[in-house]
């Protein structure tokens, strides 16, 4: 079955966004490889994430440069959902995530919108479990 494996995010410094990633949301850094010529290959993921990964990016050149923080066009670009909301939000918020809002709770679940370090909008999202009813159609 396909399935998206990379998301590349671009970054202005690997080591700085290794740190953000990986100490104050909570991912794994899964390979950090030296490429030549200052490029790596960095990939981060939540832990226990077995398909979706992100692959940190070294923004090159002006155009790249610009588009660092704004990769969406200023919209939430990206979704970490979560099994307990409470626990992560919690957690982040102690390691210095901005949220830009108080967690609000919707007809799809519980969720808050945080910024990473450079800016680009992420939901921080627990999903409401289905009833058994939809489960059977």
């Amino acid at each position: 079955m396909p399935h998206i494996g990379l998301i590349t995010l671009v970054v202005r410094d690997y080591d700085d966004a290794i740190a953000f990633y990986t100490n104050k949301v909570g991912f794994e850094l899964l390979e950090d490889t030296d490429l030549g010529d200052g490029k790596r290959w960095v990939v981060v993921a939540p832990k226990g994430a077995t398909e979706t990964r992100i692959l940190l990016a070294r923004a090159s050149g002006e155009r790249q440069t610009c588009i660092i923080g704004d990769q969406t066009g200023g919209r939430v670009g990206f979704f970490l959902n979560t099994d307990d909301f409470s626990r992560d939000y919690d957690r982040m918020l102690q390691a210095g995530v901005p949220f830009l809002e108080q967690p609000r709770h919707e007809s799809y679940g519980t969720v808050a919108v945080f910024e990473d370090l450079y800016g680009n909008k992420w939901d921080l999202l627990e999903l409401k479990a289905k009833p058994a009813t939809d489960l059977a159609r």
